[in-house]
Order: C-alpha cells, then structure tokens, then sequence
C-alpha cells in the first residue's frame, strides 16, 4: 500500500493531539480554610488530577502575602533552596514517597503566627502548569495577664497589664469589681519575629470599697479570654510615707512652740514650776523623738516593700508556682524534740527527748530540721500551717551554726520568717515585725537565687508576706523548718499543683 505525505501528516497529528492529552492534569485541594494551632505541625494537602506521576515536574508552594520569595520549590527531582523565605527555612517538605501517584501536599512543622495567610500549590510539566489556593488561618492563646503596681500616680494608683504570645492580636480591657470598664492609657501593642502579639496597658485607679480590679485580655476570633484580678491594700492609698513625715515634723515643730511658751510663762510665775514643766516637757520630747524614731522605721520597712512590689521583682503566684521543687525532709538534721512521718513530710514537736544517733548535722539548740537537698536556682515549695500558733519557715546555708541559741538572721546564713505570740516577724539582721490582715492557712517560700531573693506568700489569699532582697547567695540554700514547741499540730510540705 503506498503511503503519501497527507497520511504521514495526519499520523503525526494525532501523536501531538495524543501527547498534549496525556500531559494535561488539575490540582486540586480543600475547599475550607484551614485552622492552624501555633507550635502544631499540620499539612496543606495538594494533588494531582487524575492520579499521575509528579517526581518530574516542577512543585512550588507560594505564600502570596510575600511577594517574591518562596515557601518551598522541588524542581529536577530534588529540593530547591535558593530564594526560600527565611522564617520557612527546616519547617517545610514534601511527601516525597507519595510524588509517584500526584501527592505534593506540604508539611508545615511549628507553626507560628507569621504562617497566616494565602498558599498556592503551583505544578509545572514540560508542557503544562495548573494551581490551587489554600487559606490558612492561626490561632495561639497567649500567657496569663501579669499585673504590676506602679506606684502613686497624680489621681490614684497606676497599674500595669501585659499579656503576650497571642494570635490573632487581642484586645485588653480593665474592669472594676462590677465588671464595668474603666477608663485606661491607649494600648500598646508588639508583635515579634515570629508574629505573635503581646499586648499591655496602663491605668490609674482609685481606692473603692472592695479594691478588686481585674484586667483581661480577650480575642474574639477564637473565642479565648484570660482574665487576672489583683486586690490593693487599702495602705497604699494612704498618706505617702514622705508626707507621713513631714506631718510628723510639722507636729514636732508645734509641740515645740508650745512647750517654749509654756516654759516663758513658767519663768514668769514660779522656778519651781519652771523647773517641773521643763521636765515634763523634757521627758515629752523625748517619748516623740522614741515615736519619731519609730516611725522612721517603720516607713522605712514600708517604702523596702513597696519599692520591691512596685519594681516587679516578684512574679505573680501563678508564675512561681512553676518552680515547684518536692521537698523531703532530712532526718538527720532533725533536733531529738522533732517527730518526724516516714514519707518526710510532715515534723511536729514532740514532749520527750527522742534517743538519736550522734550527727553532727543535727540541730541542737533550735528545734528545727531541714530539707535533704540544697538548690541554686528558682526554687518554690508550700507548707500547710493551719491551726498552728508557732512556725518558722525560710531558707538556710548548709554550713550553719546549728549549735548557736540566738536566732538566724542573714548575717549568719538565715532569711526566715516566724509566728509566735500572735506576731508575724521578719528576722532580717534588725528583726521587723509586723501583722497579717488574713492568717495564712498556706505560706509559699519562694527563692530567685540570682536575683537575691526570698519571698514569703499567703498561699490561699494570694498575697505577698515578706521578701529578703538584695541578698547575696554563694553557697546551696536548704529549706528550714521549726514547728515550735506551743502546740503540737505538724508542719506539713503539700504538693503544689500549678492549677490551683
């Protein structure tokens, strides 16, 4: 049969048409928006349609809210990294031993808030090139609020709230007691490196009858809220102590004046007299200059507190609960007063002399013992001293006198607190004692050794007792216990669940 160039042209026709079919295909993937949780790992599923081989084709995936660069390129059979966007670099790839039959969904690993956004699924053949966008949304929860006291501002108290780690960017508001909005600074808002949200706010608020202000933080988007109330002393609306002291001058300054005049007239009437109101108003002077004195103290005490709270240098009680350490007493420091449960968690004082081993580890003179493991880091534990009349909590150095009579003072290796006689007392190396508006069923021992700090709190209210600050640490501090001899109800160290 003779074959003419009509037929030849027709053959190669339909080889063409036959060769361009076989190359055409679709991507295809999810039609709804994908919700991503910040730090999970999810994929962007895309393929091919009908089920063809994609290990000789060119897969890109494009974040379209950048312009130029990629999130991810596999091109000749390998991975392309040139022009990847820098915050996708080690989070991404490909399924690569599903290529064979059309699978080029992209793994995302970690997710951040700066993964947001548009992708395109792009595939390329020789002859043919198809694409599919996918919507990605991301959602984080950001911390807890933290609440800082400020300090006096002109109109009342100034407050700080910062909350971070949040996506999208929330919002934060201010509440009074009834929940009714108070009137706050602009907010401030920073997103970091890998676009997450923190947010803060300052306000000024003013003595009420509860003193309870709440600050939250709220994103309507994933329908998430955190909320952190904070209750002020009534105190710290005060006088300011530098006023407090002026008054008391002013007082001085009058008392003096009149007793002046009352000695001119006493001149004027009787020696005697004179003799006897100069006395008077010697010893007078004298009980104002010991009540002066007194006062400088205790103002003293009051602004080293409030200088600490207003600083920020204790974290919220949520925060220090994270340090939580499992504190086991040790026998073998125990004074042979100190009764002891066998899990080492409990010491009470007991009426006779226990016969011990000789240690010279053991307390002789205080009855005390301490924990079995000394620390150098961030270091919180609680001990339950409900119903309790007497107790001494805090740290120690190991290398303490435990011979000595006198109480441990931070001189000596010791920042302890005590009760006894209905009396709260701070043995700093010139003691302060001081009362308690609500008696601590709970006290929470916090230390931040590289800050110098020991810190003392109400478990139960949530509230700040004592802090040591400006201490100097060089050596491992161990937990000290005295449960006192007035009763016999045992100190018991809790376990502290962070959820409380």
């Amino acid at each position: 049969m003779k074959v003419t160039q009509l037929d030849c042209l027709c053959v190669i026709l339909l080889h063409l048409l036959h060769t361009a079919g076989s190359e055409r295909f679709e991507v295809l993937g999810p039609t709804d928006l994908i919700v991503a949780v910040a730090g999970d790992d999810i994929v962007l599923p895309c393929y091919l349609k009908p089920s063809i081989s994609a290990e000789d084709m060119t897969v890109d995936w494009l974040n379209l809210d950048f312009k130029d660069d990629r999130v991810f390129r596999y091109q000749n059979q390998r991975i392309i990294r040139d022009d990847q966007i820098p915050s996708y670099i080690g989070r991404t790839s490909l399924f690569e031993e599903e290529l064979w039959r059309g699978n080029t969904s992209l793994k995302l690993t970690r997710v951040q808030g700066t993964d947001e956004g548009h992708y395109k699924c792009l595939i390329q053949s020789k002859s043919w090139y198809d694409d599919f966008t996918i919507q990605v949304l991301v959602e984080a929860v950001g911390s807890k609020p933290v609440v800082s006291i400020e300090g006096h501002r002109e109109g009342g108290m100034g407050l700080l709230c910062e909350s971070e780690g949040w996506h999208p960017q929330p919002e934060l508001v201010w509440l009074d007691s009834k929940g009714v909005h108070l009137s706050a600074g602009p907010p401030e808002t920073h997103r970091d490196v890998k676009g997450f949200y923190t947010v803060k706010q300052h306000v000024i608020v003013q003595e009420t009858n509860t003193n309870r202000f709440t600050c939250r933080v709220q994103q309507s988007r994933i329908n998430e809220k955190m909320e952190t109330e904070v209750h002020l002393p009534s105190e710290l609306f005060y006088t300011t102590p530098w006023r407090m002291t002026f008054i008391v001058l002013c007082c001085l300054g009058a008392i003096t004046v009149i007793g002046l005049a009352l000695a001119i007239y006493c001149i004027l009437n009787k020696k005697d007299e004179i003799r006897k109101e100069k006395d008077d108003l010697w010893e007078k002077n004298h009980y104002l200059k010991e009540s002066f004195y007194d006062i400088t103290v205790q103002r003293e005490i009051l602004t080293s507190q409030l200088d600490f709270v207003n600083t920020n240098w204790s974290p919220d009680v949520e925060t220090i609960r994270r340090h939580a350490v499992n504190v086991i007493l040790d026998p073998d420091t125990a004074h042979c007063n100190l009764i002891l449960s066998e899990d080492g968690k409990q010491v009470r004082h007991g009426e006779l002399n226990q016969i011990l081993s000789d240690n010279v580890n053991r307390f002789s003179n205080w009855s005390s013992v301490l924990g079995n493991v000394g620390f150098s880091g961030k270091v919180y534990y609680e001990v339950k001293v409900e119903e309790k009349t007497e107790w001494t909590l805090g740290v120690v150095i190991q290398s303490i006198n435990r011979n000595e009579s006198f109480r441990p003072i931070p001189n000596k290796g010791a920042w302890t607190v005590e009760l006894k006689n209905g009396e709260y007392t701070a043995h700093a190396d010139s003691p302060v004692t001081f009362t308690l508006r609500e008696e601590p069923l709970k006290v929470g021992v916090f230390v931040d050794y590289e800050k110098g700090q020991v810190s003392f709190f109400n478990v139960e209210a949530r509230s700040h007792i004592y802090s040591f600050t400006g201490c100097t640490f060089t050596k491992k501090l161990y937990p000290f216990f005295n449960p006192g001899g007035s009763d016999s109800v045992s100190l018991v160290i809790c376990p502290v669940d962070a959820t409380d």
